[in-house]
């Protein structure tokens, strides 16, 4: 089964629109990465100022290529001048155990 790793961020209000810019600007840096199966940013809707990063991978060891590969090479390729959007930011991590979808007619 596959893995899921949730960045948790604390984005203060002032910060949220340029985060949810800087993700649409990303084009595709994870989505061609082996073992990516999907990604969602999350918007608090009411008494937080936490974003939720969800991201499901086939397993740990393409979570792992992609973080020491394509994330920090996005990441270094930045403005150094633009301060970080989010103030805080935590990984979580689970490995998915039962998994359900729509039934198909």
């Amino acid at each position: 089964m596959s893995i899921v790793k949730i960045n948790v961020l604390t984005v203060p209000e002032e910060q949220r629109e340029t985060l949810e810019k800087r993700f649409g600007a990303r084009a595709g840096s994870v989505e061609n990465s082996d073992g990516f199966e999907w990604f969602e940013l999350l918007r608090p809707v009411e008494g937080t100022d936490t974003y939720l990063v969800y991201t499901r991978w086939r397993s740990e060891e393409d979570f792992q290529k992609w973080m020491s590969g394509p994330m920090q090479a996005a990441h270094r390729g930045g403005d150094p001048s633009q301060k970080p959007a989010a103030s805080g930011s935590t990984l979580w991590s689970f490995e998915v155990v039962q998994q359900a979808g729509p039934k198909q007619d």
